[in-house]
């Protein structure tokens, strides 16, 4: 009975959908989840706990986070003349973008593959969602990107900068080509704009319908679910009409704050991440059998040998390390997967892991 009614009131395309799965890693060297695998120093975890102490738990937080977005604007660069938006991780601004210009006959244009969300939010809220084939070395495939925008009328375009789960940085003339042609909104996801060497921050009020969207999760705040829109005030302020109130709790508030007060810290730990990713990735370009693509981001996406895929991972895991499978996605990502920069030693854990497998096949 419970079943007949699920399958009557929740919408088909619903129904269809697989739930976004991540799998348990207790035990493992994790390199699947594009995290930070640094601490804080001593002290400074010191200093924060004294901070939390002073939380009023009992009261709702601020629910602008005045403070908090005064320190991001600081941090991040953003455009005196540009509004800003919190949300609860990049996720909840994509949802918060598309429940503005939902409808029926909208369309959600992104490259693929990308960000796995832009696809999953459009599919929550209705909305029509086309991907358009990224070219063979995972560079923005502009004519075909332009051909679908005049087809389509997209009411979004998602660009990620560099992209997830490729590493590469779009070409930036290209970016700015789809920006100028678009009828909506384009949004330039720079969760990884630590390690990328480059942004669209500073041309953000440049266009009337460019957004930049951020996340302090790869920074090595990911525990905290912060993501951050900066753009235009006519967008921002009907985005803002559709954000849940208090989305940043107090603790986030704080912490936040703190961590960015302190962003030098953040700052070396992103350059030791980009020192080690080159590291890495001449590791695995010493591995015979393997294509390895060049990353601007925090993670190395690497061809395995056809029809590898799953039993190499399934060896990694045997051997305690967790990586990203991306075989299951299919089309370029067939024989893919994906592994996050981790520390120096967990890197080598992973590479003598990979060697062990690849040796038992």
């Amino acid at each position: 009975m419970s079943n007949d009614l699920v399958n009557k009131w929740v919408r088909r395309e619903i129904r269809a959908l697989s739930a976004y799965h991540v799998p348990p890693a207790a035990g493992y060297v994790k390199l699947d989840a594009m995290e930070n695998p640094y601490h804080w120093p001593d002290v400074m975890v010191s200093e924060w706990q004294s901070l939390l102490a002073t939380a009023e738990l009992n009261r709702y937080p601020d629910p602008a986070a005045t403070d908090l977005t005064t320190t991001l604007r600081n941090a991040m660069q953003v455009p005196v003349d540009a509004k800003v938006i919190l949300g609860n991780g990049s996720d909840e601004l994509i949802q918060m973008i598309l429940m503005a210009v939902s409808g029926n006959d909208r369309v959600v244009l992104a490259p693929e593959p990308s960000f796995v969300m832009y696809k999953m939010i459009a599919s929550f809220l209705g909305m029509s969602y086309r991907g358009v084939a990224l070219c063979d070395d995972f560079s923005l495939n502009e004519s075909a990107m332009l051909a679908v925008i005049r087809e389509t009328q997209p009411a979004v375009i998602f660009l990620a900068y560099p992209n997830n789960p490729t590493g590469n940085l779009f070409e930036k003339q290209a970016v700015i080509n789809i920006i100028k042609a678009a009828p909506g909104l384009v949004v330039v996801d720079e969760a990884y704009h630590a390690f990328a060497g480059d942004s669209f921050m500073s041309q953000v009020m440049q266009y009337p319908n460019l957004v930049v969207m951020r996340t302090v999760s790869k920074m090595g705040l990911a525990g905290l679910r912060l993501g951050m829109l900066a753009g235009n005030h006519d967008w921002l302020d009907e985005f803002d009409k559709v954000r849940l109130p208090y989305n940043i709790n107090v603790l986030t508030q704080l912490s936040a704050r703190f961590a960015l007060q302190h962003r030098e810290v953040l700052k070396q730990q992103t350059q030791q991440i980009c020192q080690d990713r080159e590291v890495l990735l001449a590791g695995l370009q010493a591995v015979p059998g393997l294509t390895v693509y060049p990353s601007r981001a925090n993670f190395i996406l690497f061809k395995t040998p056809t029809g590898r895929a799953d039993v190499i991972f399934e060896g990694l895991k045997q051997r305690k390390v967790l990586i990203k499978n991306l075989n299951k996605s299919g089309g370029s990502l067939r024989d893919c997967l994906r592994v996050t920069v981790g520390a120096a030693d967990e890197n080598q854990q992973f590479l003598t892991a990979l060697v062990q497998t690849l040796a038992s096949l």
